[in-house]
């Protein structure tokens, strides 16, 4: 565990809050209008389902969200142009992702434990951002004008006090995990150690930090490369903790320009990269009772690897293990050797490929199928790691069979995964 002295703990701590002092005055002194006070916690618990409910009343005036996002961005970007070096030079993923917030918050709403505990991970993943409680009032401002602007004239108060609650409610989570965090590094730097494309679109990254840095297996962090200033994406490690401190990653290009592009076409032995935070609960349970199911599809190999890796070390002497490769084609089984020598030398481990004969929209349900007809799983252990049509027809399949949902572990869906990658505001 990375410790730091209290004299570290305070100089961060100083520094963090200067920072948002000087911001602060920046933002006031700009602006036309002062921005609404910081977000803080009440005594007084919120009461998310009352606002749910007022939100949802006037839902239909602010959505499909694209309209009031580019509103909010071009107010946000307007009044204060220097906030936009703090975001990536395509807008279009963090829109969408914006999106995905917003959805996920409204969705959740009637729950503060959940949108607490997710929203003071967010805020300690944004640290690596430099973001700083001023910058939550700047959003909150553009925001409130977007809201407006968008809605037209049966946009009511009370439905904008619902939002701007919705909001601050979670900001005020978010600079509490970020507060909690002082004593980590807000990123930490990453050496490309080693980089082999096993396809044209998928390559094996390996890297070591200059920091100790700590996480489980099954768990994932937040990547960016220097050749995408401000854009960051999460890819799951392929490895559990090792002496030598190295982790792996498993990545497939997802399309020109982007983070995944860069790793795979564009990255080299000797690269720096910037890591954040280990996030994820897909890990195994110190108490771990019964035997496991695997459930890996495409780079969903990699956390399931990683746990292979761990039941490896000595924890898998009463588990028998499954592991379910689903694959649209024999061609995109990269990696194959490595399963198949693990279940050689390990007789607790069975592999099983799944391979989709007609690949096409129904290609990951017609895995989860399979892996569902195979055998009874309601006394298992259940991982899952990969798209998430496979995770959602697994889970599902899963639950009607009979197993808790407690058992099932997996990968965030997109609107979660949308929260946990939010590359800023």
């Amino acid at each position: 565990m990375l410790t730091v002295s209290p004299v570290g703990d305070e100089y961060h701590g100083l520094l963090a809050r200067h920072d948002a002092m000087r911001l602060r005055r920046s933002l006031l002194s700009q602006g036309e209008r002062r921005a609404p006070a910081a977000p803080r916690r009440t005594t007084a618990p919120y009461d998310g389902a009352a606002d749910q409910r007022e939100i949802l009343r006037g839902l239909d005036l602010v959505s499909p969200f694209d309209e009031l996002i580019a509103e909010l961005y071009d107010e946000l970007f307007q009044r204060w142009p220097y906030l936009r070096s703090l975001f990536p030079e395509s807008m279009e993923f963090q829109r969408r992702h914006l999106a995905q917030i917003f959805r996920y918050l409204i969705d959740h709403l009637h729950d503060p434990d959940e949108v607490t505990a997710t929203f003071k991970r967010l805020g300690r993943d944004h640290r690596k951002l430099g973001v700083r409680p001023a910058h939550y009032e700047a959003f909150e401002a553009a925001l409130r004008e977007a809201l407006r602007r968008t809605a037209g004239a049966r946009w009511t108060d009370a439905m904008e006090a619902a939002w701007l609650r919705m909001l601050r409610f979670a900001v005020a989570a978010m600079v509490e995990g970020a507060e909690a965090a002082l004593g980590e590094p807000p990123a930490w730097q990453a050496e490309v150690t080693a980089h082999e494309r096993l396809r044209r679109d998928v390559a094996v990254l390996r890297v070591r930090t200059g920091e100790p840095y700590a996480y489980r297996a099954g768990q994932y962090a937040a990547v960016q490369s220097p050749r995408v200033p401000q854009a960051w994406r999460y890819y799951s490690f392929a490895n559990a903790p090792r002496p030598d401190g190295e982790l792996e990653f498993h990545v497939r290009a997802a399309g020109d320009g982007g983070v995944s592009e860069a790793l795979v076409a564009r990255t080299r032995v000797g690269d720096t990269l910037r890591l954040g935070p280990a996030s994820g609960t897909m890990t195994l349970d110190d108490d771990l009772a019964g035997d496991v199911l695997l459930v890996a599809g495409d780079t969903g190999w990699a956390p399931a690897k990683a746990l292979l890796e761990e039941l490896s070390s000595g924890r898998a002497g009463q588990h028998g293990v499954h592991l379910f490769l689903g694959a649209r084609s024999f061609s995109d089984l990269y990696d194959a050797e490595t399963p198949a020598s693990l279940a050689r030398r390990r007789p607790w481990l069975r592999v099983v490929p799944v391979i989709e004969d007609e690949p096409g929209p129904g290609c990951w349900e017609s895995v989860a199928d399979a892996v569902l007809r195979h055998a009874d799983w309601s006394r298992r252990t259940a991982f899952v790691a990969g798209p998430p049509t496979l995770v959602r027809a697994m889970t599902a399949g899963l639950a009607a069979a009979g197993l808790p949902a407690g058992r099932v572990r997996h990968d965030p869906l997109p609107a979660a995964r949308g929260v946990a990658s939010l590359s800023a505001l």
